[in-house]
């Protein structure tokens, strides 16, 4: 199992406020509605399109204030094994750090060709997650 592991990034806000808004598929609508086609989301589950195929995810593990897991729902559409997760670091009442790390199961082949692409991707949503805090 692959790890791909984002810069940390530096949210002066308090970790529950952004726990309370990581935690749950529907309170991400707002933000992911307009950006994917197809966005359904609840609570524990979420569903959208991504060139052209259909992925869904569930919340697998929440650890308020620390962090939430990710991982593909039945039928995901992905089609690799994987785990995602949001980590915060509460550093005082007003300064949370955010890290995002994703453990996929990739043979070597993939590796080679789109490794280098899921740490970008990686680093690009925790920026994003980060930047809709400010």
């Amino acid at each position: 199992m692959q790890e791909y592991i984002s810069k940390q990034h530096q949210i002066l806000r308090p970790a529950e406020q952004i726990y309370a808004a990581i935690s749950r598929f529907d309170n991400l609508t707002p933000a992911l509605a307009d950006k994917v086609e197809e966005w359904q989301a609840s609570e524990e589950h979420c569903s959208f399109k991504a060139k052209g195929f259909t992925v869904k995810l569930r919340m697998e593990e929440r650890i308020e204030p620390k962090h939430v897991k990710i991982i593909g729902d039945e039928g995901s559409g992905v089609p690799m094994d994987f785990a995602f997760w949001i980590q915060l670091h509460k550093v005082s009442d007003t300064d949370t750090r955010l890290r995002l790390v994703l453990h996929v199961e990739l043979n070597m082949m993939m590796r080679m060709m789109i490794g280098n692409k899921l740490q970008e991707a990686v680093d690009h949503i925790a920026e994003g997650i980060a930047r809709a805090f400010q």
